[in-house]
């Protein structure tokens, strides 16, 4: 008997019938399954040291693929770099690794092969020894450029540097007062839209860039309204760029789009919908902790999640999945497995087969129908966790049919609800939350996907008659980009 008297069902039971357990505890007591992605952070960057006081090893005594210290990487000299910690006291701790990383396809392939081609062979295991020399490529060519920023003194061992538990307390306290997974991957190895596609609708329809910035697929919101099951879509700020990227979104009904706040609304009024995908402020300045922005504020985010959701009468039947959309280019020592599902017959971006997961991410599950440190993943030899299985475990829960044939073999998440009872301890109590000295470099830029987001706006208009788009890339201001998201709908007419 733990955590006050709850009963704790057999682990690997529980996760093989990851639908929910037969005396009606497990997946079947939830009745909210709340996703916070974020953004462009490996495993091993967040998560690596979490267990290594304790030779990684859980409290509940199951084996955490952590780090151990000494891994490395060869730099371009073939001297050995190895992993470092970013300890609260590293200078510039919160804005490492310094710059943006390489995160695209071919930089993947670099990272986990050493070359920008994948091998032919899905027989051919990454080596994951190329995050130092393709950093180094990355700083180099990023220095030359006035569009990119770099934390000064930034070099290409930054890339080995790992958090500490003690400089991520938030994000580490929820990891061992809930479950972590160890083995959950991208849905492919490459950059951010691609990935949020498979979250979203099991397949990126071939697309492996973020040149493509919209999605016919049916996703998960156009599923759950077909069946009548409320949704819901949060940005933090602004509205939510989700909603401007799958195209069913606009007709999918049973939903809700709104801010930050919104959701806090719902969470303390007992209003959550079944599914509600939360989105973190794309700005440079902003909390989605993307390579270099200040990750003291998704820190914050985390934790007002959290406490929105604990602090509701909704609590005990909420499942809160927190996860990044892809690595970003950030150092992780375990190789992504093959044997990946192809969602379609959709013919790859550079001829790749969706036969391959991306790299391993951080990933906690947040629950109080889950035993405190448990470390989640599936049974070896079986089909790993990736995205899709966010996907797979609304369609367990609510008996909905899959997506793809990437979801339909996925699996669920319901076998971390081990407790019959749930908990009512805060995980957070006595946690402070970290803030950062300093801004980012970056903080006077645009942001990516605040570009990507302005131009999806303004597709909504007749061209000629958005002046207000048209001037945002000339700015090439942070500020503007967030005015105009914010504010588009009072400084231009939309299309009838």
């Amino acid at each position: 008997m733990r955590n006050g008297g709850n009963v704790r069902l057999p682990f690997w039971e529980a996760i093989l019938n990851g639908a929910g357990m037969s005396n009606g505890t497990g997946l079947s007591s939830v009745n909210h399954i709340v996703v916070l992605m974020l953004e462009n952070r490996s495993f091993d960057h967040m998560l690596g040291y979490l267990y290594a006081a304790q030779g990684n090893t859980s409290p509940a005594g199951q084996p955490f693929d952590g780090l151990t210290g000494t891994e490395s990487n060869p730099d371009s000299t073939g001297a050995a770099v190895t992993v470092s910690q970013i300890g609260p006291t590293t200078p510039n701790a919160y804005f490492m690794p310094g710059a943006d990383p390489g995160e695209g396809y071919m930089a993947t392939n670099d990272q986990l092969f050493g070359t920008e081609t994948a091998p032919a062979s899905l027989s051919d295991v990454p080596g994951m020894r190329g995050f130092v020399t393709d950093f180094a490529y990355t700083l180099g060519w990023q220095s030359k450029s006035t569009t990119w920023s770099i934390v000064p003194g930034t070099v290409a061992s930054n890339i080995m540097g790992c958090f500490t538990p003690q400089t991520l307390p938030v994000l580490s306290a929820l990891a061992t007062s809930y479950a972590v997974c160890d083995q959950w991957f991208a849905s492919v190895p490459t950059e951010t839209l691609p990935n949020r596609a498979f979250a979203c609708s099991a397949t990126s329809q071939g697309h492996m860039d973020d040149k493509t910035r919209t999605f016919t697929s049916p996703s998960i919101f156009g599923l759950l309204g077909r069946n009548n099951i409320a949704w819901a879509i949060y940005g933090y700020d602004a509205e939510p760029l989700t909603k401007s990227t799958f195209t069913d979104v606009a007709t999918a009904t049973n939903g809700a789009i709104g801010k930050f706040s919104d959701f806090q609304a719902a969470a303390s009024g007992g209003t959550l919908p079944a599914f509600t995908f939360l989105e973190p402020s794309w700005g440079s300045t902003g909390n989605s902790q993307h390579p270099n922005y200040n990750v003291a504020l998704g820190e914050q985010l985390i934790h007002d999640v959290y406490e929105a959701l604990r602090g509701g009468p909704s609590w005990p039947q909420t499942l809160l999945v927190i996860t990044y959309d892809e690595h970003g280019g950030c150092y992780d020592h375990v190789p992504p497995p093959s044997g990946a599902t192809p969602p379609d017959s959709d013919a790859g971006e550079f001829s790749f087969d969706f036969t391959r997961f991306g790299v391993r991410v951080p990933a906690v599950l947040v629950s109080p129908l889950i035993q405190a440190g448990t470390v989640f993943r599936v049974p070896a030899g079986t089909t790993p966790i990736d995205h899709t299985s966010i996907l797979k475990t609304v369609q367990q829960r609510w008996n909905l049919p899959s997506l793809t044939a990437r979801d339909a073999a996925a699996p669920g998440l319901g076998g971390v609800l081990t407790l019959a009872t749930a908990r009512t301890d805060d995980a957070l109590a006595g946690v402070t939350v970290p803030v950062a000295s300093g801004t980012s470099p970056s903080a006077a830029l645009p942001s990516h996907l605040q570009e990507v987001q302005a131009d999806l706006i303004s597709r909504q208009f007749p061209a000629g008659q958005h002046p207000a788009a048209d001037a945002l890339a000339a700015e090439d201001s942070g500020a503007a980009y967030s005015s105009y998201i914010r504010n588009y709908e009072t400084l231009e007419p939309r299309q009838s």
